[in-house]
């Protein structure tokens, strides 16, 4: 066997995305002394927070829990405005980390790959760019997001519409002037919760589509002034050490008393308050069995109901805005900002598409079974092929030229979310089966970025060519992941979390995908600690 020469390669590592986790994951392996690259396939850095420009995007993380860790410097330097940050500031903060640690010399941008193909006998990738430009490499870590990829509806007729029409992923970068529009949004998953909060006294008349309602609860934003930053930065190492503890990798940790060692009376004090305080501690802080007893859900899901009643005028639609196929936090929460209030505007109307499904999309605007509406604006708030859908677009050929998404075609298969057997070489910052999409998604990207770093060093310590998975390690990992499903009602879920997603061929079904690790974040970092002092146990190095 030879292998290929390392001088021979375009670069030794490159990273794929420019997200949270990428800007960091080039950092870290420049600074290993890697001759290496990023490829980015939109037009900047950003990620997530570069695409999702539309009204209403921000944090649903406290902000300085959001933040990168790993420079105190940094830490010292940048002051957040908001509790929840939006999406203009979050995207200043990306640029300012790149330009503060020079990471741009090393990015690439309009860059999409087209496939990668793995060479087993020399030890390398190869990537195909979509330009036609072919670029070689030993290592690969691929930070594709996890929810990166769109998925607009299957409805006819969509291209026949004279109106303008995007998903919210696709918001336009210059601004939009929605002044006296008829505009109708489709969806009411966390994007379109915020986005219709956002726009509806703005717009002229809003028509908010909905096939299943979502629970949500307040976010309580707000300023943070010099003061009150001042504050958090002396509290930073606190801050985050609390973070480690939690289950969610934030600031809230849960009840402990038990849910049924107190009254139902103390236990309305405790939702009372969690409900008026900012961020997710009204499903983090709560009691424990919530999320895994029947019983206890339902009694804390009819609080919630009644908290919407109370907000909504009209007691026909507030009862159509309250999900009856699963329980509060069997899904991710979206928090919202007045948002069920929105139903009591005039000049807003909410479509069951239960009792009234969309037909097709015609010229003028909208037809359900009931009527045809018509519009000057569609927005298509309709998801996500979340977790895999990323890896999915991209023809990825491991050993012997198995294509990636045919291994993962009845669900992921991975080891610690962060490498795949038959994948030698690529890593994935935030893969399936990690902690990322289950928790507070950054603390958990820094933890998965130090790993691959110290599996870097380690085997380039070692003169290694070639690190994989063991297929063993993978299959009791992928077991472990699937008996986590079963202790928590999130299993019931019919969302992007459980591998639901009506707009993906083949997922209309709801057949679990085991895609997220909901063992906690506490106990997914201690994983990775214990196999990285055991020399990167169930991991090949040679």
């Amino acid at each position: 066997m030879k292998r290929k020469a390392q001088e021979e390669l375009d670069y030794e590592a490159v990273v794929i995305g420019a997200g949270v986790g990428g800007i960091y994951q080039i950092k870290r392996i420049t600074d290993l002394g890697l001759r290496a690259t990023l490829l980015e396939a939109d037009e900047d850095l950003g990620g997530t927070w570069y695409r999702n420009r539309y009204p209403g995007a921000r944090f649903d993380s406290e902000s300085y829990t959001y933040g990168y860790s790993f420079s105190k410097e940094l830490l010292s330097e940048w002051h957040w405005k908001e509790r929840f940050s939006g999406q203009p500031e979050n995207l200043r903060y990306l640029n300012f980390v790149a330009d503060k640690f020079d990471l741009r010399q090393y990015m690439q941008f309009n860059c999409r790959v087209a496939s990668m193909e793995w060479d087993d006998d020399a030890h390398f990738w190869t990537i195909s760019l979509t330009d036609g430009r072919v670029l070689t490499t030993r290592f690969i870590v691929a930070g594709l997001g996890l929810l990166s990829t769109p998925t607009p509806p299957r409805f006819e007729g969509m291209e026949s519409f004279e109106g303008r029409s995007w998903h919210t992923y696709h918001w336009p970068k210059e601004p939009v002037d929605l002044t006296g529009l008829r505009v109708a949004v489709i969806g009411t998953g966390a994007t379109g919760i915020q986005v219709i909060a956002e726009i509806a006294d703005q717009v002229g008349e809003l028509t908010v589509f909905q096939r299943r309602p979502n629970w949500s609860a307040p976010l309580n934003n707000s300023p943070i002034s010099e003061e009150e930053m001042a504050d958090i930065r002396d509290r930073y190492d606190e801050i985050y050490e609390l973070c480690a503890k939690t289950p969610g990798g934030f600031e809230h940790q849960p009840d402990r008393r038990g849910f049924w060692s107190v009254t139902e009376q103390e236990r309305i004090e405790l939702w009372d308050r969690l409900y008026d305080e900012p961020g997710f501690g009204i499903w983090l802080q709560n009691f424990a069995e919530i999320f895994t007893e029947e019983k206890a859900n339902a009694e804390f899901s009819e609080y919630i109901a009644d908290r919407i009643r109370q907000r909504v005028d009209d007691p026909a639609v507030a009862e159509k805005l309250i999900p009856t196929d699963h329980g509060f936090g069997m899904q991710r929460v979206p928090l919202e900002t007045n948002y069920f209030e929105v139903y009591n505007r005039p000049n807003v109307e909410l479509v069951d598409l239960s009792a009234h499904p969309i037909v097709r999309i015609t010229p003028n605007g909208v037809e359900t079974t009931e009527t045809e509406r018509p519009f000057d604006l569609i927005v298509y708030a309709t998801g996500f092929d979340a977790i895999t859908g990323a890896y999915d677009k991209i023809a990825i050929h491991g050993v012997d030229g198995v294509k990636l998404r045919d291994k993962w075609a009845d669900g992921p298969i991975t080891y610690l979310g962060l490498m795949v057997s038959g994948y030698p070489n690529l890593m994935m910052i935030a893969g399936p089966q990690g902690a990322s999409a289950s928790s507070n998604f950054p603390r958990s990207i820094e933890q998965a970025v130090n790993f691959l770093s110290e599996l870097l060093e380690f085997s380039l310590a070692k003169g290694a060519t070639r690190i994989e998975a063991a297929p063993e390690a993978e299959e009791e990992w992928t077991q472990h992941v699937q008996d986590m499903f079963a202790r928590f009602l999130l299993r019931k879920g019919k969302g992007w979390i459980t591998g639901y997603n009506s707009n993906v061929e083949g997922r209309e079904s709801g057949v679990q995908r085991y895609g997220v690790y909901n063992g906690g974040a506490p106990k997914y970092h201690a994983r990775l600690e214990a196999v990285r002092s055991n020399d990167f146990d169930g991991v090949s190095v040679r």
